[in-house]
């Protein structure tokens, strides 16, 4: 296995561009409404919620912007309805894929995303078709710049916190969790002055398929072109990077 395949605006982005920067933040306000809306205003008692505000605080988010997208999400402040989408589809040489998004008009943005699949060597599948190839997980990143020790003295740490699984790569290390254990290894990962990069529950895939060179090209520009619509989220896949 080669670890964490999952396309994310926000990860590992350091130092982007303005417009691609005020592109993110309208994605995170969708989302941090959605969460408060789901779950209520305060992210002690609402993880999905905290999990997003950190990561937006983590983007130099302004706090006013954080705040105004939860009101909207309690009704505090009037704002268009949203409604999280999941949806599968198989993209270049038979990935699978898994698309999440928030939007106001569900069928303009299935309309669109099924556009830009059949534009791109991808179609959309029914429900179901391709979930069961992934499994719910907790990720925590970390920048392995961080690394202090070796890496079988840190991977033995994780796990004795609880973690299911680390993976090391070039700038960067996924530590995977139980859902319901995520909030738990953060807090301990946290309290021993780890900064952590980025924490959230994705969809992991079972196995990995491998393509050729052709195939990879093709899928990094399906993801591209998916997260120009203002209704994808993230993008999930089985590629192996």
């Amino acid at each position: 296995m080669s670890g964490h395949s999952h396309w994310h605006s926000i990860k590992y982005q350091k130092g982007i561009a303005d417009a691609k920067k005020s592109k993110i933040f309208a994605k995170m306000v969708r989302e941090i409404t959605v969460a408060a809306r789901e779950g209520g205003s305060n992210p002690d008692t609402n993880s999905s919620l905290r999990l997003v505000v950190d990561r937006a605080k983590s983007m130099n988010m302004p706090a006013e912007n954080i705040e105004r997208a939860i009101k909207k999400g309690t009704g505090e402040l009037e704002g268009v309805k949203l409604e999280p989408i999941t949806l599968e589809a198989y993209g270049p040489g038979g990935i699978a894929l898994i698309i999440e998004g928030i939007t106001d008009n569900k069928n303009r943005a299935l309309s669109e995303i099924k556009q830009t699949l059949n534009q791109n060597q991808g179609k959309l599948v029914s429900e179901g078709s391709v979930k069961w190839l992934f499994e719910r997980k907790g990720v925590i990143t970390i920048d392995n710049k961080q690394l202090s020790g070796n890496k079988e003295e840190l991977e033995l740490k994780v796990i004795e916190m609880g973690a299911e699984d680390i993976f090391f790569h070039n700038d960067a290390i996924d530590i995977y969790t139980k859902v319901e254990d995520l909030e738990k290894i953060k807090k301990a990962l946290e309290e021993q002055n780890v900064k952590i990069e980025s924490a959230s529950l994705d969809w992991i895939p079972k196995d990995y398929i491998d393509t050729g060179d052709k195939e990879k090209e093709a899928t990094q520009k399906l993801f591209e072109a998916l997260d120009e619509s203002d209704s994808v989220q993230d993008i999930y896949s089985n590629l192996k990077t």
